[in-house]
């Protein structure tokens, strides 16, 4: 763990009916998120991330969640629940199923095949279930509904989660973007229905929260890619997340607006980039892209 508390004990045991709640990662830090929810013997996995490095850990690739708590249980999980494709929330999966292949992975579509992709290079075929907006799935005592967020990766997805004990709301990584890239808004519809049926615990994400003042929309970047593109002499190097789908639609849609030719470079970043544009996520012009 980044910051362990070797004063602590062991948690005591469930009381019947009860639900606990224990964050693997993601509290206090950018990365490596995973939060085990345990409720009639059975625990159900949101997200599995991995944590980068930073400059003070060298010979470090990534930091896991720490699964000690969980490494004698995993016959007890009964699912691994994704809320989207970045590597913050998937990265982790191939060291869970290293320890139990069989343990079904929800998520979207393009989560999926981002996560796919990944657990080939693992040697790993996943049991996987996908869902969408709207669905509702079971996963022994846990109910689990699925809402559509907006993010900067699409298909990005919150998730009710209902039990004997209660309701939680975990929303995943979220934007109030009210002009998205892809015209998919944050359903506050759903949340609204949610909160009338009476949420118990909502688990929200937090990043950049204590900043006043509304996120800025994707679509505002559009002026600044656009005029680099149209007043560059040479060549323009973009620096990118390889799940970051919407930003490279905006490179594209400025390169080929300006008659320039775009090379992908990264082995995730082309691997992910053509699962998009396989997809349908990635709109790429005829003869843009060159290797």
């Amino acid at each position: 763990m980044s910051h362990p508390h070797p004063d602590l004990k062991a948690a005591p045991p469930l009381p019947e009916g009860g639900l606990r709640v224990i964050a693997l990662g993601g509290l206090g830090e950018i990365g490596r998120n995973m939060t085990v929810f345990e409720h009639a013997g059975k625990l159900l996995v949101v997200d599995c991330g991995v944590l980068f490095p930073e400059e003070t850990q060298p010979g470090v690739d990534v930091i896991l969640p720490d699964f000690t708590s969980i490494r004698d249980r995993l016959d007890d999980i009964v699912a691994v629940v994704l809320t989207h494709g970045h590597e913050d929330h998937i990265g982790g999966v191939p060291y869970l199923l290293r320890q139990r292949s069989d343990i079904p992975v929800v998520g979207s579509k393009l989560t999926l095949a981002f996560l796919e992709a990944k657990l080939k290079e693992h040697g790993i075929r996943p049991r996987t279930v996908r869902v969408r907006e709207g669905d509702r799935r079971g996963f022994g005592p846990f109910g689990c509904e699925f809402v559509a967020v907006n993010h900067s990766i699409p298909d990005s997805l919150a998730v009710a989660i209902r039990t004997r004990a209660g309701m939680v709301l975990h929303t995943g990584d979220f934007k109030m973007d009210q002009f998205p890239l892809d015209d998919r808004i944050t359903d506050l519809r759903a949340f609204a229905r949610l909160g009338e049926e009476g949420v118990d615990l909502l688990l929200t994400d937090s990043t950049n929260a204590e900043v006043p003042g509304f996120t800025t929309s994707e679509r505002e970047l559009n002026p600044a890619i656009e005029q680099v593109m149209r007043t560059a002499p040479r060549r323009v190097i973009v620096s990118s997340f390889a799940s970051h789908v919407h930003r490279i639609q905006q490179v594209l849609d400025a390169a080929h607006q300006h008659g320039r030719k775009v090379a992908f470079v990264g082995r995730s970043m082309v691997r992910n980039m053509g699962i998009a544009r396989d997809l349908g996520y990635l709109k790429v012009p005829s003869g843009l892209v060159v290797s």
